[in-house]
């Protein structure tokens, strides 16, 4: 399962309106890269494979490949802003080690 907070709801949102996406599908993945081995990567998409693991959250709607929910399952997406910006914080109870940045991961 991957959880989304409703503040990462609402950011997803208004990237989607900001980038006259409202209908996109939002894809989680993980790639090999960073200062842990793994890093995520968010993206819309237009198309849902028939691989895919999809979670609806209203006006958003999540999909993670199938293949990749051993790195993500019980993923807890937020968002923040303080004084010097915002941005998307990962809670992934599988990753190990995590960098300071928090974008990538091990296991």
């Amino acid at each position: 399962m991957i959880n989304l907070t409703a503040v990462a709801v609402r950011e997803i949102i208004r990237l989607q309106s900001k980038q006259n996406q409202p209908n996109a599908l939002f894809r989680l993945k993980v790639q090999p890269g960073g200062c842990c081995s793994l890093c995520y990567i968010m993206q819309f998409d237009t198309q849902q494979n028939s691989n895919d693991k999809v979670y609806d959250y209203g006006q958003v709607k999540v999909v993670v490949n199938s293949q990749q929910l051993n790195y993500l399952n019980g993923l807890i997406l937020d968002y923040f802003e303080d004084l010097m910006g915002g941005g998307f914080r990962f809670n992934n109870p599988n990753a190990r080690v995590a960098c300071g940045c928090g974008n990538s991961f091990s296991i």
